[in-house]
């Protein structure tokens, strides 16, 4: 049994001393020999029968020379070109003066002064309408009618205002058509100048206060200011105008609210005394007097008689 152990011990170390001799030489030239065919192979490739290279060139030429003088020849004659510089002025042979057409541009004010104007004109506008034209007359005389009536509220100021401002612009429609076609259209055509403008759109106004102030007015705010009188009514300033015109207007709405009261002042006396004689003297006259001043003014068609009065004493 030992003998048969010693024996097989003896054949394995054999055998390993063996495996280790002949391992290391087979595992190096496998290498080689894969590495000498690649080698071949790529060798075959760029040197083949579909290879580039000129049949003329020397033997002893290397690869990477033939290279280099192909990249030269072929790089000298087919290279991009670059790009061309910008083209400089023709200089003084052409046409190079500039014309500029400014005709009419001034020949009619700018629309910025045009909206300037017109926001100082609409600023204004109140104070216009309350001096200058019949707004002061017509608003006092209703205001007067509605007292004579005894209503308090009723029609309410806003509709007695808005009554006013239309017949107002119903009266002053000639008026303003004059100061329009006078002052207004030539300064926008550029035939006037603002100053011309304003005191061509002021003849047809002071003409239509001029109607409608009295003599008696002109001549007291005249002594109240300490100047001397005008010769003529059309040498009266506008700043002396403008007050006598309000005072006129003021008298003529106070005299013609006068007369409206009258019948009502009756109905209310004749109301009084018929409750006095009644013996009713607790019950309110207005109370009793009101139907009748309302009976008695829609039967009359008062408010055609106030506005017919008011629209001809412009007449």
């Amino acid at each position: 049994m030992i003998t048969r152990l010693t024996r097989l011990l003896g054949v394995a170390a054999v055998v390993a001393v063996a495996w280790l001799v002949l391992s290391p030489g087979t595992a190096h030239a496998a290498p080689h020999a894969s590495t000498a065919a690649g080698l071949i192979s790529a060798d075959e490739e760029t040197v083949g029968p579909d290879s580039s290279a000129s049949p003329d060139a020397s033997p002893d030429a290397s690869p990477d020379e033939s290279l280099f003088d192909d990249e030269d020849t072929t790089g000298s004659n087919q290279g991009p070109a670059g790009p061309g510089g910008p083209a400089g002025p023709s200089g003084t042979d052409g046409d190079s003066t500039v014309n500029i057409n400014i005709d009419g541009l001034t020949d009619k004010p700018s629309s910025s002064v045009t909206v300037l104007l017109l926001l100082t004109f609409l600023s204004l506008l109140p104070a216009i309408v309350l001096c200058c034209t019949s707004f002061t007359k017509i608003l006092v005389v209703l205001s007067l009618t509605r007292n004579a009536l005894g209503l308090q509220q009723t029609p309410p100021n806003q509709v007695l205002a808005g009554l006013a401002l239309f017949l107002s612009l119903f009266i002053m429609a000639p008026v303003l058509s004059e100061i329009y076609h006078d002052g207004v259209q030539p300064y926008l055509d550029g035939d006037a100048t603002s100053a011309q403008a304003f005191e061509d759109g002021m003849v047809p106004l002071r003409a239509f206060m001029l109607e409608n102030t009295d003599d008696d007015e002109i001549e007291l705010l005249s002594n109240v200011a300490d100047r001397p009188l005008p010769e003529t009514a059309e040498d009266t300033p506008t700043t002396t105008l403008i007050p006598a015109f309000i005072l006129s207007e003021l008298k003529d709405a106070f005299i013609i609210g006068f007369i409206i009261f009258i019948p009502f002042l009756i109905i209310d006396v004749v109301v009084s005394g018929a409750l006095m004689a009644l013996g009713m003297m607790m019950m309110p006259p207005v109370m009793v007097s009101l139907p009748f001043k309302l009976l008695l003014f829609v039967l009359v068609n008062g408010w055609g008689l106030v506005i017919t009065a008011l629209v001809g004493s412009y007449g």
